[in-house]
């Protein structure tokens, strides 16, 4: 079985962050991700680097992932209320 942990590890893997949180129950996970690599993207785009970070392992491992991309100033303005 798969744990958050381990999701935030795949993830740290493959994009730079400043700030990252992931929980779940080994199938459904849910993540906040803050980093430099989200600015000026749409959400989408923001969702495809998460996505390209796990690889294979979204489709093998994780059911599935929902997420909050945010850039660094996004996330010290309001982000951090969005737990």
């Amino acid at each position: 079985m798969v744990l958050p942990d381990d999701v935030r590890r795949y993830i740290e893997q493959g994009l730079q962050c400043s700030h990252l949180e992931v929980s779940g129950d080994g199938h459904h996970f849910e993540a906040v991700i803050v980093s430099d690599a989200f600015d000026g993207k749409t959400r989408v785009a923001r969702h495809q680097l998460v996505y390209a970070a796990l690889g294979d392992r979204m489709r093998e491992e994780i059911h599935a992932l929902s997420m909050q991309t945010l850039t660094p100033s996004q996330w010290a303005a309001d982000g951090q209320s969005v737990k």
